[in-house]
């Protein structure tokens, strides 16, 4: 089974600060980025590498790609996943992603959304994702970065 330390949501997917944090914080050795446009984006994978900590291996698979291959993945590969969106999350999980608790990160505020945290906004696709999530049995908490609290789940469903 892969060794998953954690799985975020987090529409920009690798970044400096919020990726050192969190790499640093649940020793992962590997960010696996799981994205069917970033899979292909070779420039976008280039930028994201860079903003990767150092020693800390990166990969850019599709939703498919991911649920086809992360089984294979070493016992000594501590895999953090980061995803774009809850649906994106959810297709790991009923793809067989063991997949046991998401920390949901930034989700942008963008037309049809509505803000529900600090740094998340959803729309009804991605409440449907979270409800669908939850019923499957995964932990979902709201935190920015390790350092900080948690922020109350049920602002989610609302």
């Amino acid at each position: 089974m892969p060794n998953i330390v954690l799985t975020r949501i987090d529409n920009r997917l690798i970044h400096g600060q919020v990726a050192t944090q969190w790499c640093t914080s649940i020793g992962a050795n590997l960010i696996l980025v799981a994205n069917d446009d970033v899979a292909n984006n070779s420039l976008r994978q280039g930028l994201m590498d860079m903003a990767a900590p150092a020693g800390v291996a990166t990969r850019y698979w599709s939703i498919q790609k991911t649920i086809d291959n992360i089984h294979r993945a070493s016992d000594a590969q501590k895999i953090f996943i980061v995803c774009e969106s809850p649906i994106d999350v959810l297709k790991l999980v009923q793809g067989g992603v063991p997949i046991k608790k998401v920390n949901i990160g930034n989700m942008h505020m963008a037309e049809g959304k509505r803000q529900v945290a600090t740094v998340v906004a959803v729309n009804d696709e991605d409440v449907a994702a979270f409800e669908q999530l939850r019923d499957l049995g995964v932990e979902l908490e709201i935190r920015k970065v390790p350092t900080e609290g948690t922020e109350d789940v049920s602002k989610l469903f609302k």
